[in-house]
């Protein structure tokens, strides 16, 4: 089921809904650049664990009006917004990489609807204390993120560029990490069947401009508006111990500092592998 959600401030969002009409509902927050198109599990592994997933393109992306300087706690209104819509007084919540900082967002900031969350292969804040950043992060990424820190408009010229690039031809992006890959993540994505949700998903992402894109890598990079310590209810955080996309050692940082989360860290796993770990993440999730 596919429909669109306005906010309260007059803006549209683009939002599907996937599995069981009836089932359990979890948001499902994708990554970065991403849409509602992204890594999910199947339809039949949904309905065996009764369950529907909630997805939607990040304002910006897709088929979602943007939201001009938005900041990752923001994401709060438009879940909030489609939750009301669908009428969920309840749900969990899950976030995979550049979704990951905006569902611990949703755990902080709405304690009374939302019953668990996990994170996956996430970023610790811009101004974590203690912790190296770029440590261990593909010089892309490192290049990427210090430009969205430290020259937004030369970020918009990058990758509203680049974004038309894919646009034309979506393979490009792929080939682009393929470059970044670790032997894990390589054998992830030459499956032709990831290879395949990952084009649509990209393309969708990028189908009207940069602009997701361009504020979740600016929105990563600066205060997110919440504190993780502020979470109270119960977080899961998983990563590839190999990850070169989103360092291993964010979420080691976050274990530090979220209440009694629970951390799952996988020595043989990169960024990529998350995507067969999300149906025992659901499974967790939906635990009574």
């Amino acid at each position: 089921m596919r429909g669109r959600v306005r906010t309260a401030d007059g803006r549209h969002l683009m939002v599907e809904r996937l599995g069981d009409p009836r089932g359990r509902p979890v948001f499902l927050l994708h990554g970065t650049p991403g849409s509602r198109l992204g890594p999910a599990p199947r339809g039949m592994v949904l309905y065996q664990r009764r369950t529907q997933l909630i997805t939607y393109d990040r304002p910006g992306y897709g088929g979602s009006d943007r939201l001009p300087g938005r900041s990752v706690v923001d994401v709060v209104d438009d879940v909030t917004a489609i939750a009301d819509a669908i009428g969920l007084d309840e749900f969990a919540v899950v976030g995979r990489s550049g979704g990951a900082p905006h569902a611990l967002a949703c755990a902080a900031k709405l304690p009374d609807r939302v019953t668990k969350t996990a994170a996956l292969v996430g970023l610790a804040p811009w101004d974590a204390a203690g912790l190296d950043w770029f440590d261990g992060m593909t010089a892309h990424n490192v290049e990427a993120y210090t430009s969205a820190a430290d020259d937004p408009d030369g970020l918009v010229a990058s990758f509203t560029s680049r974004s038309a690039e894919i646009r034309k031809d979506p393979i490009r992006l792929l080939e682009d990490l393929r470059r970044e890959l670790t032997d894990s993540d390589r054998m992830v994505v030459n499956d032709s069947g990831v290879r395949a949700m990952l084009l649509r998903n990209f393309h969708e992402g990028l189908r009207t401009s940069a602009w997701g894109w361009i504020d979740d890598a600016i929105a990563f990079c600066r205060p997110w508006g919440f504190d993780p310590a502020e979470i109270k209810g119960p977080v899961l955080l998983w990563h590839g111990e190999l990850d070169v996309f989103s360092p291993v050692g964010h979420s080691r940082w976050l274990a530090e500092r979220i209440p009694g989360a629970t951390v799952e860290l996988e020595p043989a796993a990169s960024h990529f592998d998350a995507l067969h770990a999300l149906p025992r993440i659901l499974t967790w999730l939906l635990a009574r």
